[in-house]
Formats: C-alpha cells, structure tokens, sequence
C-alpha cells in the first residue's frame, strides 16, 4: 500500500472513532524521516486508547500492517504509531494545542479529504 493512501486510511480509521480535528501534513519535501503525518484530537485518555486500538488492531486484521514502533502513552495525552512512511499522532485537545505540530510543520502541503461517492449529497 502506497503511503498516501495508508495516510487516509489512517484518517479514515481515527474517524470510525469520532477523533476530532484529523489533519494529514505531506511532509516529504521537508522530511527525510517520513512521508506523512496524521493528527488527530482525543478528549480523554479512553478516547485516546480506542483511537490508537482502531488503527492498529483494523491495519493489523485488513492489512497485515503493524507500527514499527509505539511512543507515548495515553495518560500523557500523546501517542505515537510509527507506520515507517506514515506517522500518526494522536493527542489530547489541549496537549495538540501546546505543541502545535501543525505549525512546526506549516510548510507541509495539507492533504485533503477525499469523500466516497456514498458520502456526497445529490
């Protein structure tokens, strides 16, 4: 699987469960470590968990994917899920907003959401 449309997946999977705020930086230009990031908001640390659990226990089954490496925990308000060319970063509401990774990494071209023809109202 291609790394952009892992990055939606990922977005696609945090948002089964309701994560808020979903962004995904193409930071290949500017980053030699990986090709994607995505952040998502949590409002707890169950909200948290269930967002990490959804993405790594659905890649896991449909995809035989797991993260090289985990960082972070739940009850510091911050996960990491290291997919190699995509990184995604799951955070409190208010942990999001203290490191704002979205402006560390505003040079990155946001990728936009692309909707499924189910979803789009005729």
């Amino acid at each position: 699987m291609d790394s952009k449309k892992l990055a939606r997946l990922c977005r696609e999977l945090a948002d089964n469960k309701k994560a808020e705020d979903i962004l995904i930086l193409d930071v290949r230009a500017i980053s030699s470590v990986t090709d994607y990031f995505v952040i998502a908001s949590g409002s707890s640390e169950p909200h948290l968990r269930a967002i990490a659990d959804e993405l790594t226990n659905q890649l896991r089954k449909e995809h035989a994917l797991s993260p090289r490496a985990q960082d972070g925990t739940v009850q510091a308000g911050w996960v990491v899920l290291d997919f190699f060319d995509v990184i995604v970063h799951i955070m409190r509401t208010e942990v999001r907003k203290r490191y704002d990774l979205e402006s560390l990494w505003g040079d990155a071209p946001r990728v936009r959401a692309v909707r499924h023809r189910s979803q789009v109202k005729v």
